[in-house]
């Protein structure tokens, strides 16, 4: 497989000119993010991904995971040496408070960390990401006595997280949880089995603290009767030391389309009486606890599609300026050329790179949201960012992980028949994005919290204000001299219209419920590339302005790309804006026109 290279420059020119490295390095509790640590962190985790964690993705995809006789989990060669690296280097903590062990540095230069890991190796980079997220709902909701006991290693990494959610019986209908929680002395008992458990055990360490959702005796039904639960694969002393092995149990491990490397485990709680477990948070309130979690994931999962995109591109990229075969249209003269001339090879990379850095700026601009909105001294301004996180959360999730899988496969297409076999290594990320749209809630599921919790529950004030923000940039950029940035400018302007008509028609269509649930993975795709053209649109602003006063000359091909990437964008991809509002408007209620007998007709 062909290596990862970290894209340093491109990461850097977001960080810096399109969502303010500076300004959220200025929040309060910072005051470590100083440019020169921000650099020495994305060259440290650049060098982690490329000689350590991308050399592994293969062997991890060849060799997979393997549950031994005793029911414990080996992972593939190198990744517990790979592991003990992040560990040691402190990795793990990057985001979180010192008091608990962390850094304290922006979980905005955490994301940037985790971009090159994911694109490095997603399968092993599931692991800390799961537990940052289980630090996250730990910090937040337990009480103080679980969080001295577990966090300080967790923080470190020494201790591994996951999340328990979901169950063979309920899939994503939570209402339909079955395990159980009895109240034991001090503790609990816990008894179920949890299915799709990514990192459910593993070698890496020598402890995983689960997080389980689980019914007590007494819990109203439905999704308000379920509590959350810490439950360690072994039970830890008073003095910190490793005690018994608690009644969890790796039943069995899922044979898997694609992220071999990264075990995803089938766990039984129990088998003899209860796995041992302490609550969480208030009684019959652990989704809400789980969020913490599970957003958290949300965001990084997100950030997969972009990862996986990278990496393929990359890929793509290298074989079509090596693979010679044919004469380019319009080329004149003997000989034969690389592919990367043909004009619809150059369309499938120009798709690629467009798609990629509109992703990574919607993201990243998220990621800094998450930070303004945790951090910032003002009130007022928390909360207008953390509005913007819960609006850009379902549409980043959907919209860059379908586009993720898209990407990978024009990353096959590109190398040919080469890219449909498995050595070139192309196949693996097709095969890897495809989970993405999945897990941790599908598409589907985030189109539906996208209509229903973050429009239609505040009668699309949020959105309207952020099309209000794309619409003034299409404005200003189209009346600029310059015709990359006005025709962008005119393309931005008219989709935000047609958004603003997809928007209004929803907020009308309340008469029948499953007017917006068709709707819903329309309108997502919508302001997906709606907000992917407008973080194309801001960083060829920025591009254009840098050459302009001369401080980019030194990277004069880097700048000058700019706006013609967001050129290209906004007359190839913004157009479907257009369609995507008339199959909202006009076409919802076309889905369940077909009655039963008539889909299910031979």
């Amino acid at each position: 497989m062909p290596a990862y290279v970290p894209p340093l420059k491109e990461i850097r020119f977001v960080l810096d000119h399109l969502v303010g490295m500076a300004d959220v390095a200025a929040l309060p509790g910072f005051g470590d993010a100083t440019p020169d640590m921000v650099d020495s962190i994305l060259s440290e985790a650049a060098k982690i991904a490329e000689h350590t964690l991308a050399p592994l993705n293969e062997i991890g995809d060849r060799q997979g995971a393997t549950l031994t006789a005793d029911k414990t989990v080996r992972t593939a060669d190198g990744w517990k040496d790979a592991w003990q690296t992040l560990i040691e280097g402190g990795w793990n903590g990057l985001p979180f408070d010192p008091e608990q062990g962390g850094t304290g540095l922006p979980n905005l230069l955490n994301t940037a960390v985790h971009e090159m890991w994911q694109s490095a190796n997603m399968a092993f980079a599931l692991c800390p990401m799961l537990t940052q997220g289980a630090v996250n709902a730990m910090r937040l909701y337990a009480d103080d006595a679980l969080k001295a006991r577990y966090l300080p290693k967790m923080v470190s990494g020494e201790w591994t997280g996951t999340m328990n959610i979901t169950e063979p019986q309920a899939g994503s209908d939570l209402a339909a949880t079955r395990s159980r929680a009895v109240p034991n002395g001090d503790h609990f008992l816990v008894t179920g089995q949890k299915i799709f458990i990514t990192y459910g055990d593993h070698d890496l360490t020598d402890n995983i603290i689960h997080l389980v959702l689980a019914r007590l005796p007494d819990a109203p039904p439905g999704v308000k009767g379920i509590s959350l639960f810490v439950v360690p694969k072994v039970l830890v002393n008073d003095d910190g030391s490793l005690g018994a092995r608690n009644q969890v149990t790796c039943v069995s491990l899922e044979h898997k389309l694609g992220i071999h490397g990264s075990p995803t485990a089938v766990l039984s709680f129990g088998d003899e009486g209860g796995a041992i477990g302490w609550l969480v948070g208030q009684p019959n309130r652990g989704l809400e606890c789980m969020f913490a979690m599970m957003n958290h994931a949300r965001l990084n999962v997100a950030m997969q599609g972009l990862a996986i995109a990278e990496r393929a591109y990359q890929q793509a990229l290298g074989y079509a300026r090596d693979r010679v075969q044919g004469k380019p249209v319009g080329w004149s003269g003997d000989g034969r050329f690389a592919i990367v001339h043909h004009p619809d090879v150059r369309r499938l990379l120009m798709g690629m790179k467009a798609r990629i850095e509109a992703m990574r700026g919607l993201l990243y601009t998220a990621a800094a949201a998450v930070d303004v909105a945790h951090s910032h001294a003002d009130p007022d301004e928390r909360a207008r960012a953390a509005l913007l996180v819960d609006l850009l959360t379902p549409i980043a999730k959907g919209w860059c992980t379908e586009t993720g899988q898209v990407i990978a496969s024009d990353g096959v297409q590109v190398h040919g028949g080469m890219g449909f076999v498995e050595e070139t290594g192309a196949a693996q990320h097709y095969r890897d994005a495809r989970i993405t749209t999945i897990y941790e809630g599908t598409t589907a599921i985030q189109a539906n919290d996208l209509v229903n919790r973050k429009i239609l529950r505040d009668g699309g004030a949020a959105v309207r204000g952020l099309l209000a923000d794309i619409a003034a940039l299409g404005r200003e950029l189209g009346d600029s001299p310059d015709e990359a940035l006005r025709l962008t400018g005119f393309a931005l302007r008219d989709s935000v219209i047609h958004a603003g008509d997809a928007v209004e028609w929803l907020l009308t269509a309340t008469g029948d419920a499953r007017l917006p649930a068709a709707a819903s993975a329309h309108l997502l795709e919508l302001l997906g590339l709606v907000t992917g053209g407008w973080q194309l649109a801001r960083a060829a602003r920025v591009a254009t302005s840098l050459l302009a006063g001369g401080a980019g000359d030194a990277d004069a091909a880097f700048l000058s790309a700019k706006p013609l990437t967001a050129r290209f964008f906004a007359t190839q991809f913004l157009p479907r804006v257009a369609a995507l509002r008339a199959a909202i408007v006009t076409g919802s209620g076309a889905v369940m026109a077909l009655t039963d007998e008539q889909l299910f007709a031979a």
